[in-house]
């Protein structure tokens, strides 16, 4: 089956490949949570399939049982019958977003964080108004009088997740070229991300010093929005489309359809915006305009782990005796399935001892802005993630996901632990000479 074979299936099709087995139920966060079979994606399946038949309504309370999925796609790699629960949750969220009335707090909500998390200019206007409160010591004292609580969880959630970010990381600015500093042995552009780059620039500035030290000549085309992701798997299939044209005509305009036969590889550092890079040639099948430059751009994406582990090393990697737990982020073991190919970057670093974290496979309850919507449940799923991580004895966590990382150090500092994080392009990029 092709990548673009999906798309052309019904929905009828999708449903029907579903054999209630049960596999699915021990690699549902949700299901492991509380043991509800409508909070499992056989269950779930159940309340799409009813949905679509005109069986049942789209009640709050089903509404309820699918906004409690994070997809994880979890049960995509631990179904045998193939089963594209992805597609089917992302399928039944447009539904439930264009037919289900929210109240106006919920509303209001979800408005804002897709009026602001899309937008990295936005983000970089705000990033430092974020620097001056928590350095006016007004941040901490609302913290610990509580009374960011009054405005709900949702909000003290908000304010839990967002990092900490020096002067230097407001000022960072990514250079649209950068030359190759050893023999030159290709070109790659890179997707900058939303809040990767505007609260992770540390990761994006790695990500080309290592590419450029690997013999790759690297560009970062201006003028990058959004990629869609956040949007896609909230149900604004209309957003997300537009996010995914545009970033599309930054990549291969309209002026210069050859310009990806000039680039190696499309490169993206975070597991959640590379999995749906990877799906618009599926998104756009039959587009008249841009099926065949988003065929195009998907068959070039990689994320920068994999591109990696595929070439043989040009840098010299220093010796570092740490002990490093590597976090699989859902987007990537289970969407990309990409698995070993952080973990082979990691062991090409001498005397870096890697370690396993029990149950690895479980989500850490972030699922884009699952956190967000969902507070109660992604912090019951991520104290789970958080007590395996500490079963490791770990003295540094490596995780391929922004989401992922805020999520983990946020709940690390509720419990005042300190356990320093990176991701593994960052831990690559600090031993190459």
């Amino acid at each position: 089956m092709t990548p673009e074979a999906p798309a052309l299936r019904t929905f009828d099709e999708l449903l029907s490949d579903c054999v209630h087995c049960g596999f699915c139920l021990p690699a549902c966060p949700t299901y492991v949570s509380w043991g509800n079979e409508m909070d499992s994606p056989r269950g779930r399946i159940d309340l799409m399939k009813g949905l679509h038949e005109g069986v049942i309504d789209l009640t709050g309370s089903v509404v309820d049982h699918l906004d409690a999925c994070l997809g994880c796609m979890g049960c995509v790699t631990a179904c045998p019958s193939g089963v594209r629960y992805d597609l089917l949750i992302e399928k039944t969220r447009v539904k439930v977003d264009s037919e289900h009335p929210r109240g106006p707090l919920d509303r209001a909500f979800r408005d804002m964080i897709f009026a602001l998390f899309p937008h990295p200019d936005r983000l970089q206007l705000l990033a430092p108004a974020m620097y001056l409160f928590r350095k006016s010591g007004l941040h901490d004292l609302m913290r610990k009088s509580g009374v960011l609580e009054i405005f709900g969880k949702r909000i003290a959630q908000l304010d839990a997740l967002m990092p900490s970010l020096t002067f230097g990381q407001l000022l960072a600015r990514l250079p649209p070229f950068t030359p190759a500093r050893r023999k030159k042995r290709g070109g790659v552009a890179m997707v900058a991300g939303c809040v990767q780059r505007v609260f992770f620039p540390n990761v994006n500035s790695a990500t080309i010093r290592v590419l450029s030290a690997e013999g790759f000549d690297v560009f970062v085309p201006e003028g990058q929005g959004c990629c869609g992701a956040l949007s896609l798997h909230a149900g604004r299939a209309d957003e997300s489309a537009a996010y995914a044209r545009a970033l599309i005509d930054r990549f291969v305009p309209k002026s210069d359809p050859g310009a990806l036969e000039r680039i190696d590889a499309i490169l993206i550092n975070a597991a959640g915006c590379g999995s749906t890079l990877k799906e618009y040639g599926m998104l756009f099948t039959g587009d008249p305009e841009y099926g065949e430059r988003a065929a195009a751009f998907s068959a070039k994406v990689r994320d920068v782990n994999e591109f990696l582990a595929a070439v043989e090393p040009l840098a010299p990697r220093r010796p570092a005796p740490i002990l490093v737990a590597y976090h699989d982020a859902c987007h990537l073991a289970h969407a990309q399935r990409i698995r070993d190919e952080p973990r082979a970057l990691l062991r090409s670093i001498p005397q870096l001892e890697l370690l396993e974290i029990p149950n690895g496979d479980q989500c850490c309850g972030s699922a884009g802005v699952y956190n967000l919507l969902q507070p109660e449940s992604a912090e019951e799923i991520g104290e789970r993630k958080i007590a395996n991580v500490m079963a490791t004895g770990a003295q540094l966590l490596a995780s391929a996901n922004p989401g992922c990382t805020l999520q983990i150090r946020s709940l690390l500092a509720k419990r005042g632990i300190d356990l320093p994080a990176a991701h593994p392009i960052e831990i690559l990029d600090a031993v190459i000479s």
